[in-house]
């Protein structure tokens, strides 16, 4: 029991939506391929096209983040509206979000209606995604990263309560969705850190009042999700006890992810989450997100995760039971690739069978201390000649499959020589007899180290959990640095015809 009300009670509210439903998930931010692109007045055909742009597709459900910190993206009563107050925009991007608004506006539209509208025009659910970091239309001074308190403070809690139901109860939305991995790339937390033991079952017990709210809202209930981390210690050292909220049903589906870090991440470590919300009948989604490489790895630029990629996380994930995927950001203007993609994310036989791009992902310095482990990339040192590194990582793939026509491991090492002895093993055996094939690791850069390109007909990964051993055994004498493995693929090739071996 807490606050008066059995964890029953929330229970019985959501009974008839508290289950798991299989989705195919893609949100849009309102800002970068929205509000911020078109010139006002905004026509029809631009204010539909977030939504026009996804239909036909596998896309069942579109979420759509109405928040930043400085606004809401529609005419709210309950906070502040992007650009309220304002005499002047520092920039174009931001003079198009209030003029394009409020052309809809001045024609009597409502900027979010109008998408919830369209939505559900072409066949998909409507979700309101708001940042629990921020909350525009309260002083400045409240948030954690200004000094203040955050959800330590009760008008804090009150204000985002307020514009939840605003959102879940004036808006014909199927649900609303917490979003709290959008710290700290996004937002500011939500608590101070000496503030976290003690306010943690005060971040629980908002959560269920926002959960009572919106499934007893008029009408019929609505759902509730979480975009949360993806470890439950990183979840813990923010106040959120995930836990809790699954035990008692206060949700109906979480999205584990890092907001500030978009490179795809197929091996990301959700085990944990998928095992104990289906004991509660909770939906997981994955999230794929959108790049292979990012501008902070020196001599890389932003590069959108190729179909082959995605295609090869989605697969991973599906083999661990997720109830389906969610996605953003890709290429814009979404074009016909990317189209293929949403439909593939949506059908399994697609899915199982197309060709695949297996990269391991590396840590990202940008999302500092709120990250999980990653392998990559990997230093070994002068001294360590002959220590055994062990990297593992998963595949769905099944590699007996006779469709499947090629299987190349890419191991990328820099500063790596030709004299050096690298021995390569897989699960424990080694790469020795299959032929290896070298080039230059970078573009701009390519004396930098060496790609190592293994065309494994001998071994090959099997479905499932694997581990990649790596080991220097010997260096030039006269060559004082070591090396570093900085990236790990597997590329799954298939054919229309078996091949024969």
């Amino acid at each position: 029991k807490s606050g008066g009300v059995h964890a029953a009670d929330y229970l019985a509210a959501g009974r008839l939506l508290q289950m798991r439903r299989q989705r195919t998930i893609y949100f849009n931010d309102a800002r970068h391929y929205y509000l911020f692109v078109f010139e006002p007045p905004m026509r029809m055909e631009d204010a539909w096209r977030p939504i026009d742009e996804v239909a036909g597709t596998a896309v069942d459900t579109f979420i759509y983040g109405v928040s930043r910190g400085d606004g809401l993206f529609y005419p709210s009563n309950k906070g502040l509206r992007f650009g309220s107050g304002l005499d002047a925009f520092e920039m174009a991007a931001y003079w198009r979000v209030w003029e394009n608004m409020q052309s809809l506006i001045d024609r009597g539209l409502d900027p979010l209606r109008v998408l919830v509208d369209r939505a559900h025009d072409k066949g998909m659910d409507f979700f309101a995604s708001l940042r629990m970091g921020d909350f525009p239309g309260l002083a400045g001074d409240h948030g954690v990263a200004a000094g203040g308190r955050g959800y330590a403070q009760e008008e804090v809690r009150e204000h985002q309560l307020g514009v939840l139901e605003e959102l879940a109860t004036q808006y014909p939305v199927e649900g609303v969705e917490l979003d709290f991995a959008a710290a700290p790339g996004g937002t500011s937390f939500w608590l101070q850190p000496e503030d976290v033991e003690e306010y943690a079952p005060v971040m629980t017990e908002f959560v269920r009042q926002v959960s009572r709210m919106v499934r007893q809202r008029p009408g019929q209930p609505g759902e509730i999700g979480a975009r949360i981390y993806p470890t439950a210690e990183l979840n813990r050292q923010t106040g959120l006890d995930v836990h809790t909220w699954l035990q008692e049903g206060l949700v109906d589906y979480l999205v584990p992810m890092v907001y500030v870090y978009f490179v795809l991440d197929g091996n990301m470590p959700i085990d944990w989450l998928v095992e104990a919300a289906h004991k509660k009948n909770v939906s997981v989604y994955a999230m794929l997100q959108p790049y292979y490489s990012e501008e902070s790895r020196r001599f890389h630029n932003v590069a959108n995760a190729t179909p082959s990629m995605m295609r090869a996380a989605a697969a991973n994930f599906k083999a661990k039971k997720v109830d389906g995927l969610y996605t953003w950001f890709l290429s814009w203007p979404l074009g016909q690739g990317e189209r293929s993609t949403l439909s593939e994310l949506g059908d399994d036989e697609l899915l199982k069978e197309g060709d695949k791009h297996y990269f391991l992902r590396r840590r990202s310095e940008a999302s500092s201390a709120q990250d999980y482990e990653a392998h990559l990339p990997l230093a070994i040192d002068r001294g360590d000649l002959g220590k055994l590194y062990q990297i593992p990582f998963f595949i769905a793939d099944d590699t007996a499959n006779p469709q499947i026509q090629s299987v190349l491991l890419r191991v990328g090492v820099t500063d790596l020589v030709g004299a050096d002895q690298f021995e390569v093993s897989l699960n424990g055996a080694s790469l020795a007899a299959e032929v290896c094939r070298r080039s230059g690791h970078g573009r701009v850069d390519p004396y930098a180290g060496q790609w190592l390109e293994f065309q494994l007909e001998k071994l090959r990964p099997i479905q499932g959990e694997n581990t990649l051993g790596l080991r220097l055994v010997e260096r030039p004498d006269n060559l004082a640095s070591g090396v570093v493995v900085e990236d790990v693929e597997i590329i799954v090739t298939y054919g229309t015809i078996a091949a024969g071996r």
